[in-house]
């Protein structure tokens, strides 16, 4: 059991640091969800049922989901832009490649 708790609190430590400094909005969305897992996880093996709840509901769920919603509102999620950005990068590789 012990090394179990280890594993989580070094999981725990390693979604903190990766959400801090990943570049990408939708990846630290992802990683703060999965940090909030685990932080539910903990909670049940210190014996806090409420507090594991709680956090894999709002931590995971809800703040996940606005989050998610936010960026999308502030189009900094747009699947037409990512189609966009890759054809024109396969143009520049197109062009790269006649030279």
């Amino acid at each position: 059991m012990t090394v179990f708790r280890i594993i989580l609190l070094i999981s725990l430590i390693v979604c903190a640091v990766a959400t801090a400094f990943s570049k990408k909005p939708m990846t630290m969305i992802i990683i703060f969800t999965a940090y909030s897992i685990i932080m539910s996880v903990v909670w049940v093996l210190l014996r806090s049922p409420d507090l594991a709840i709680t956090e894999a509901a709002v931590g995971a769920g809800v703040t996940g989901v606005l989050f998610f919603l936010t960026l999308r509102k502030l189009h900094l999620i747009d699947k037409d832009k990512e189609e966009e950005l890759m054809l024109q990068n396969e143009s520049k590789e197109e062009k790269n490649d006649e030279k």
